[in-house]
């Protein structure tokens, strides 16, 4: 564990703020998950349908993750453009529809989820801003109480997302452990702050590009941290499963090509590991977030006393930290990055 990284940016401030945010959240939003949750086991759905882009849709990857591996329930991705360009309504009748937006500006998702309630579904709103035109649309509304976020990256908005999944999640299952964690989330966070990953930094910042490789629950801030990389840093990244990395990716690995890898304590654990055994004689830049094997070479250290379902929150919140300092090592402004605007109204 280090203190090496203090923040350099509004990005770097601002995702220092997400342990405080996320205490808050669990506090302010239990009454109102608890009117869902009845909802919900009242009614049960049979499927549910995410709508999300960008940073959003990667949070929606974790909701699936929980979902289905917790609850048994199916979960799809919507595609928001067949309702707003197609004029196609979906079949979501007996579905649970969540709708992730920081901002619940964007005409589309606000589209998708007045098709979806009017097709018979029960709407959620992920929702910052709660006066937001998505908010007023759906049946419930839970609040990510990130607060104000200027920066163009998101960063305390997603986590706060994921441990709103994570609420709507424990709640729905019952799970004791789970809830017993998800308790102590805010205190994870702020032992992930202090984690160091900066040794990584200089090998991505000189790269050109990498891979950036989850399974389970990581897979989704996989993919949130190669959105990030792009984002933040220029630097081109791609997500992959690590069930399926190893078919035309691997084509492009040379000995310096980096790669990223996030683990949880998981039952996906001994497959990512046999992948990292395998990528070690592929590439000299690996770097692997995950308990143990602090003593191999690019081994990123984690919060260990954390539930396995919950620690990629956690991963995500010091990968933040590592993001940061690409970008500035790059000569990039996390802050405001080019070509992109804090909300995108896509119709």
């Amino acid at each position: 564990m280090s203190t090496r990284w203090t923040p350099k940016t509004q990005m770097g401030r601002e995702l220092a703020e997400a342990p405080v945010v996320v205490g808050k959240q669990l506090a302010h939003n239990k009454a109102t998950i608890e009117v869902l949750i009845a909802d919900l086991r009242a009614n049960p759905p049979k499927f549910v349908v995410t709508c999300g882009r960008g940073s959003s849709d990667h949070a929606t990857l974790y909701a699936k993750y929980l979902i289905e591996s917790q609850l048994g329930i199916p979960v799809v991705s919507a595609a928001p453009s067949i309702v707003s360009i197609y004029n196609r309504s979906i079949a979501s009748k007996d579905a649970l529809f969540i709708a992730v937006s920081q901002s619940g500006k964007s005409p589309d998702l606000v589209k998708n989820a007045e098709a979806a309630r009017n097709a018979g579904a029960r709407t959620v709103a992920l929702v910052n801003v709660i006066d937001s035109p998505l908010a007023k649309t759906v049946d419930h509304v839970i609040p990510l109480m990130a607060g104000p976020e200027t920066s163009v990256a998101a960063t305390k908005s997603y986590i706060a997302t994921l441990s709103a999944i994570a609420q709507i999640v424990g709640g729905w299952t019952g799970d004791l452990a789970f809830n017993t964690a998800l308790a102590t989330l805010p205190a994870s966070l702020e032992k992930a702050l202090a984690m160091d990953w900066l040794d990584a930094a200089d090998a991505i910042a000189k790269s050109n590009g990498l891979y950036v490789i989850g399974r389970g629950p990581a897979f989704a801030i996989a993919q949130e941290a190669a959105l990030k990389f792009k984002e933040t840093s220029s630097l081109h990244a791609e997500a992959f499963s690590a069930a399926e990395v190893k078919h035309g990716p691997m084509a492009l690995v040379t000995k310096d090509f980096p790669m990223l890898v996030f683990s949880q304590q998981d039952a996906s654990r001994d497959s990512v590991e046999d992948f990292l055994k395998e990528m070690r004689a592929k590439t000299d830049n690996l770097f692997a977030a995950e308990t143990g094997f602090a003593d191999i070479k690019g081994h990123l250290p984690v919060v260990e006393d954390i539930h396995p379902l919950l620690a990629p929150i956690a991963m995500i919140q010091t990968f933040y930290t590592l993001a940061e300092h690409v970008a500035l090592a790059r000569g990039c402004n996390p802050d405001a990055p080019p070509h992109l605007s804090k909300v995108t109204e896509t119709h």
